[in-house]
């Protein structure tokens, strides 16, 4: 076998390896949306313990994403991102068996340190294997299919709780898991940034912050926002996020520099992509408990009914890439960004206890559109935006600010909910959705006008390219 046949398979060893692992991360983070009304009624608890049960892993997952990136860097790509596996697959054991909400919630946090562990190093790991004139579409290919675990979310954890049980929603992962680990010790090559350092002090503050808003955020429904609970995890987290920032800006090798933000292209994408996801992923959470607490569907019914707007990224992604690299990322992000705002809107308009579906329709279709466009050129514009010693960190930060974006947006969103409606009847519901359903969208519209930020081709084509940096990369047979 000649070198460039080993190394073509290598890629696509690579691309298949990295692929999977990104739709199980990606799929945990959504798949458990349709099955909150199961778990529910099978372990106890109320909303907050449903936004526990989806945030324990979005919030842990944010939060040490970069550090999985820096670790992976430090110790060994490949040996780290099997590590973040193999915690990613007894998590979701554990949570299959937890026989409480608490130990669910322990649970699914645990799940989240792996797949920060696991899921900054998929990019890092694909763009070394993959040769450059051949990278976009193995980056394209690999969004597409982090798309359709956002697709099949809702429908595989319909499906899986109506049909089976809500515990296999994770047994699924399990599988997948032991397969995956020694395929990826066989096929993945080992690389490394011997130079790489950790920043701990950087990630306790960005952890200790978060995680102090976040869980305000989630006690504002039951404790009210000016109990102490509240005022102090807000005041605390922002003040930790604050000196976060500080430290980004002064430490010699921190987990975020801030001068990347520097870049226009890099700050609007990223800020962008964390408004993107506050509105869409606490929007989902609300809806899918809305077509089967307000609307009376089943599990399975309410994940089908949701295909029109996360189904849409498997249609829709080809065109918006191939009109990504017709005519730059930012037109299409920011027309994607817009479109997803509208659908939001739309389903806020028409949303009623006895809405037909033919009425949901238009905003599912719209916000399904808008939501391919953005994810199309997403990954292409953060990794073009830093230098190739950069692209570790940048992933970590980008899909880090994303799930921050998730975390904020179901506490944010359930936060309106809870003042406004509640679980007492459809109409109550209803009445707790719209608000927060205008939130979500005005959060993604916003988002459009950050990506306006984004250089067009014409200013990216006059910017000088940064000089390459030394490649400190080390290879292993």
């Amino acid at each position: 076998m000649d070198q460039h046949t080993a190394g073509r398979g290598g890629a696509v060893w690579a691309l298949v390896i990295t692929s999977i692992a990104s739709f199980m991360a990606a799929l945990d983070n959504l798949v458990v949306t349709t099955a909150l009304p199961s778990i529910k009624e099978s372990l106890g608890g109320g909303l907050e313990e449903l936004e526990w049960t989806v945030n324990a892993y979005t919030l842990t997952f944010a939060v040490l994403l970069m550090t999985g990136a820096a670790l992976g860097d430090r110790f060994g790509r490949r040996r780290l991102f099997m590590v973040g596996l193999g915690i990613f697959t007894a998590a979701s054991a554990a949570a299959a068996l937890s026989p409480g909400i608490s130990e669910l919630i322990a649970f699914r946090a645990v799940q989240g340190v792996g797949a920060a562990i696991m899921m900054p190093l998929t990019l890092t790991l694909l763009t070394a294997a993959v040769p450059p004139a051949r990278r976009g579409m193995a980056l394209g290919i690999f969004g597409a299919v982090t798309g359709l675990a956002v697709a099949s979310g809702p429908l595989v954890g319909g499906s899986l709780t109506e049909h089976v049980s809500w515990q296999w929603i994770f047994w699924l992962n399990v599988p997948i898991g032991l397969i995956l680990l020694p395929v990826a010790r066989l096929r993945l090559r080992e690389s490394s940034a011997p130079d790489a350092r950790l920043d701990l002090p950087g990630t306790l503050l960005v952890s200790a912050g978060l995680f102090g808003i976040v869980y305000a955020l989630v006690s504002a429904a039951g404790d009210g926002w000016t109990s102490p609970t509240v005022l102090t995890g807000l005041i605390i987290g922002t003040a930790l996020l604050a000196w976060f920032v500080r430290h980004g800006l002064v430490a010699k090798n921190p987990v975020l520099p801030m001068r990347l933000f520097r870049d226009r292209a890099f700050f609007g994408i990223n800020i962008a992509g964390l408004l993107m996801f506050l509105g869409m992923f606490g929007s989902i959470f609300l809806l899918s408990q809305f077509l089967q607490s307000g609307l009376g569907y089943t599990p399975t019914e309410a994940g089908l009914r949701m295909l029109p707007w996360t189904g849409m990224p498997m249609l829709v992604a080809p065109i918006a890439g191939y009109l990504s690299d017709r005519y730059g990322g930012r037109p299409v992000v920011v027309t994607g960004l817009a479109l997803q705002a509208l659908g939001l809107a739309l389903f806020a308009i028409i949303l009623a206890p006895d809405v037909s579906y033919a009425a949901q329709l238009p905003g599912l279709i719209v916000g399904g559109i808008g939501m391919a466009m953005y994810f199309a050129p997403a990954a292409s514009l953060v990794m073009s935006s830093v230098r190739d010693d950069e692209q570790g960190i940048a992933s970590g930060s980008n899909n880090a600010l994303r799930e921050v974006g998730g975390a904020l947006g179901v506490a944010v969103l359930a936060s309106v909910f809870a003042a406004r409606g509640g679980f007492e009847s459809p109409q109550a519901f209803s009445d707790g959705t719209v608000p927060a359903l205008w939130i979500g969208s005005g959060a993604v519209a916003l988002g459009a006008l950050v990506a306006l930020m984004i250089p067009g081709r014409r200013a990216t084509a006059e910017t000088p390219a940064p000089e390459p940096a030394e490649d400190r990369t080390t290879v292993a047979a």
